[in-house]
């Protein structure tokens, strides 16, 4: 909605009515989007740097999953619960 205030192709009486929200709304919306849309893109100078991530953690992780996975896909089969293959 915030984007079609943008473009402006209809008003802001169209939209409300289109969407069923006050225009004050949507005036509201349309400027959080342009304040926030550089953070979105990571243009921001203000943003924090992310969080390192533990690859190592990640991997056991996936091992875990993986296994769970399979031996699931195993009792499923020999149930007779499994159809078809991914």
């Amino acid at each position: 909605m915030a984007l079609a205030a943008i473009k402006g192709e209809k008003t802001l009486a169209e939209l409300a009515q289109v969407f069923d929200v006050h225009p004050n709304q949507i005036t509201a919306w349309k400027a959080q989007l342009l304040d926030g849309a550089a953070d979105v893109f990571g243009c921001g100078g203000s943003s924090a740097e992310a969080a390192p991530v533990d690859l190592k953690a990640l991997h056991a992780k996936i091992g875990e999953l993986t296994l769970e996975n399979d031996f699931l896909e195993g009792a499923l089969g020999k149930a007779g619960l499994l159809s078809a293959k991914r």
